[in-house]
């Protein structure tokens, strides 16, 4: 097999191709990234998996999943007791066959809104951290330029670069030479449109349309009617003109985050911004993101408002987690994994600075804190009463952002919608099913027969503990009682290319430890680090 060379910001892969020709199978060519992974194969057979299908229902197993190049050809129900006594214990055979008795498999997970940030921080650290923590495909913010991420994406789907499947952000009139006068004209919404599906786009951000409904709503029927779906991270500065409730009956696919739910609630239109506010002011801008919840209507916000996000068909996309500093920020800072696994770069943007976006912790108070506690549980509240009533939660992170290491909170926000009281078989629809729906791709979010071959093999059951699914699995007993750690996600599995995810961990480690020679402490780190005193 051949090695990856290395450069400075990641591998400088010569990709090995295998041909391999399987009589009776369609011929496929097999590559090999390093000793990072490898596929897709003529025939790739899991052996003794149990299956969580990712619509929410129960694990049904074990299953033989065969899997012809990029695709699952069949499941066959496999169980040894009765296959011997019927005398039928021949298992299929492949190029490739992986034992996974004890483990489970599940779709590959969707993360529908996350960054890739800039350079020093190489893209190979993010899709690394991401596929060795369960994510198939994602929805990246332009960090570095449409045009990258268009290329990227490309690269992803030929299978070019080890990454997951992308599905790039696009704002509305981009790749176009419209003038603002005609992008703003609700009556061009659909040749605008059809221009951008043309390029490409899939996912339009409609954030700042939100100063008038008539060209927002235009430009969600026309995103749809071409195709795509439409994103929106409500900001505060609209909100007196679209809440949520607004955003939904508007047509807006998926609403990011938390903004204007609270908002959709209160007993006036706006907000009691004090005197003082702006909101260029980051600080000041998520510190009344989170006050504003004290605000609300909690009858209205759990009834009526709820109910018209269900009757009006939105996606909520709550990315829980990247908020979670806000209400703890020592807890955010501490994370176990910031040392060997996050990168420099991450931490120099997480670190308090006016200069940067999302680094606002430079004035945070306990009575912040204090707000955001309340916040997330009333936030929590509405997504449980959402999901009661038959609305679509759906899943992503917006990690690279606020103390959010990508893949990490992949995880934790899993664990945050089980916070809000969701079964987890519904937390891991919401990752998978959910998500694929909402992204208008049919051909993922399930483990079934004619479904892309994008899937997760864990060690353990994610509905015993959803700690499993990290990289560093979790503590637990066996049947003796005695206790072991078990192995995370042992492989993702993307488009047929089956990765070894303790490889991806340890490239993703060396990527770290060279980000941070010579590095000192910081700010935040200062009040801990033991200085040794020289010998006099």
């Amino acid at each position: 097999m051949k090695r990856a060379r290395w450069g400075a910001t990641g591998p400088l892969w010569a990709v090995a191709l295998v041909l391999t020709a399987t009589a009776g199978y369609a011929q496929v060519t097999t590559k090999t990234f390093g000793d990072l992974a490898e596929g897709p194969y003529n025939r790739l057979v899991i052996r003794g998996a149990m299956v969580l299908p990712g619509h929410g229902g129960p694990p049904v197993g074990p299953y033989d999943i065969v899997i012809e190049g990029n695709r699952i050809a069949r499941m066959i129900p496999f169980d040894p007791v009765t296959a011997g006594r019927r005398g039928d214990t021949q298992r299929p055979t492949g190029d490739r066959v992986i034992n996974a008795e004890g483990m489970y498999v599940m779709p590959g997970m969707i993360d529908l809104h996350m960054h890739l940030r800039q350079e020093p921080m190489p893209l190979e650290y993010v899709y690394y951290l991401k596929l060795a923590h369960g994510v198939t495909a994602m929805v990246p913010a332009p960090d570095r330029g449409l045009e990258n991420g268009m290329d990227e994406a490309r690269r992803s789907e030929t299978n070019d670069i080890l990454a997951p499947r992308m599905y790039p952000i696009w704002g509305w009139g981009s790749g176009t030479d419209h003038d603002r006068a005609f992008l703003e004209n609700p009556e061009n919404a659909l040749q605008i449109a059809q221009e951008m599906r043309e390029m490409g786009m899939h996912v339009v951000s409609v954030g700042p349309l939100g100063w008038n409904q008539e060209l927002l709503g235009a430009v969600c029927k026309a995103v749809e009617d071409v195709g795509g779906i439409t994103t929106y991270h409500i900001p505060p500065s609209t909100t007196s003109v679209t809440q949520a409730v607004d955003a939904a009956r508007l047509g807006v696919t998926m609403i990011e985050h938390h903004y204007a739910y609270a908002e959709s609630s209160l007993d006036r239109q706006v907000q009691d911004y004090p005197r003082d506010y702006s909101y260029n002011d980051e600080n000041a801008r998520f510190r009344h993101a989170g006050k504003v919840w004290s605000e609300a209507n909690k009858e209205r916000l759990l009834t009526e408002v709820a109910d018209s996000l269900v009757a009006y068909g939105a996606t909520m996309l709550p990315t829980r987690v990247v908020y979670e500093a806000n209400r703890d920020i020592i807890r955010a800072q501490s994370l176990p994994w910031h040392e060997k696994y996050t990168h420099q770069a991450l931490i120099n943007w997480n670190l308090p600075n006016p200069a940067y976006h999302g680094s606002y912790h430079y004035n945070w108070t306990s009575d912040d804190e204090y707000y955001w506690y309340y916040a997330f549980d009333l936030w929590g509240d509405l997504i449980y009463e959402f999901n009661k009533r038959g609305g679509r939660v759906a899943y992503g992170t917006d990690d690279n952002y606020i103390w959010a290491t990508p893949g990490f909170s992949n995880i934790r926000e899993l664990q945050l919608l089980r916070e809000s009281g969701m079964h987890t078989l519904e937390v891991l629809k919401a990752a998978t099913y959910n998500s694929a729906k909402t992204l208008r791709q049919p051909d993922l979010g399930l483990v079934r027969p004619g479904f892309l071959a994008d899937l997760v093999l864990i060690d353990g059951s994610p509905l015993y503990n959803l700690r499993f699914m990290y990289s560093f699995g979790a503590l637990t007993l066996d049947a003796e009682g005695s206790m072991y750690r078990t192995g995370g996600i042992v492989h993702t599995i993307k488009d047929g290319i089956v990765t070894d995810n303790r490889r991806l961990m340890e490239e993703v480690e060396r990527m770290v430890s060279e980000s941070k020679q010579g590095i000192g402490a910081n700010p935040v780190s200062e009040p801990f680090t033991i200085i040794t005193p020289r010998n006099e």
